[in-house]
């Protein structure tokens, strides 16, 4: 199977920080802010006396760039700009064998500033830069045509050039019989998109990632069993993630209790989200079952939070895949 992503490559910027760092910058825990370049400055102004360390990421790249590190095909389209920031990325996309469709703008490479609390909770603070620029005449068809899944996330929908491009992309899908995966991503995003997330699921997604409380916002219900409910009757294949309690997962409507894998202490609980997607993908291009897939996910979001940054490294990413061969050998592709 080979799967081809839309979305943000952001060279991230992590910080350790306290509760009061927090308040002091006015930033809500636990989610996602856009951010203009004023404000890009100021906070990094306001981290001045932290240690920073600088990392290739991005919601959807991060699930791309887990999938090809674990021996999936993988295709990575977005924007980035004519700076030493995109160097580094597409260097790293390079490294791991990444098919690159990045394309470059005269905008500066987007960032995301990831301030990690205490509890390990991460706050994000993104500046999209040169993404902003991507739009329908950027998507390579003949690239997506080769696919046999799409994937994006619901940051896409918070520019119109981007929206633009993901609805050409999920037309040029449903005519040609590609399969399409879809993270709704952040609380925030779907507040801003409710009711358009809600007919994107219905009309043209297979399998839908979401969180508890990215659920809850969908359907005004806190409770995430309910909420997995409610997306299989939209998709084929609904997934809440649950926190420390697991996750769920439909599959026409059937559902599954996961549960949780790996540490319960997390060093940092960045990409947990990205990297569960990414194992779910996993099992699917593998022919695993959706509850294999689901366990695969759980496993790597596990992982994921037991290191620092949102993207294993390659020497972790080559001991996890040859786990996962091992221990699902004999499954077809």
């Amino acid at each position: 199977m080979k799967i081809y992503g839309i979305g943000n490559p952001l060279i991230d910027i992590l910080a350790y920080i306290s509760d009061s760092d927090l308040e002091k910058l006015s930033l809500y825990k636990g989610t996602m802010h856009l951010i203009d370049r004023k404000r890009h400055s100021e906070i990094i102004k306001y981290l001045k006396t932290k240690k920073l360390v600088y990392s290739p990421g991005g919601s959807c790249p991060n699930t791309m760039v887990t999938l090809r590190m674990l021996g999936i095909e993988t295709t990575l389209a977005g924007g980035v700009g004519h700076d030493e920031l995109a160097d580094v990325y597409r260097l790293k996309l390079k490294d791991i064998g990444l098919n690159d469709e990045l394309v470059s703008y005269d905008e500066s490479t987007g960032t995301s500033i990831i301030l990690l609390t205490e509890d390990k909770e991460r706050t994000m603070n993104t500046y999209l830069g040169a993404n902003r620029c991507f739009s329908e005449k950027d998507v390579n068809l003949d690239s997506l045509k080769e696919a046999s899944l799409f994937y994006f996330t619901g940051y896409m929908w918070d520019t119109e050039s981007q929206k633009g491009a993901v609805k050409k992309a999920l037309d040029f899908c449903r005519k040609n019989g590609i399969k399409v995966a879809f993270d709704v991503a952040d609380p925030f995003a779907v507040g801003r998109y409710r009711q358009t997330f809600l007919e994107l699921i219905e009309n043209y997604c297979d399998i839908v990632f979401a969180n508890s409380e990215e659920a809850r916002y969908l359907f005004d219900n806190y409770d995430a069993y309910e909420c997995c409910k409610s997306i299989s009757k939209l998709t084929h294949i609904a997934v809440v993630k649950n926190g420390k309690k697991g996750s769920f997962v439909a599959e026409d409507r059937k559902i599954t209790q996961i549960p949780l894998s790996g540490s319960t202490s997390p060093v940092d609980t960045t990409g947990a989200g990205d990297t569960y997607a990414a194992g779910f993908l996993y099992g699917q291009a593998k022919g695993l079952s959706t509850t294999e897939s689901a366990q695969i996910a759980s496993y790597l979001a596990g992982e994921i939070i037991s290191c620092l940054g949102a993207q294993f490294t390659i020497e972790r990413a080559a001991q996890i895949r040859k786990y996962l061969e091992e221990k699902y050998e004999g499954k077809k592709d």
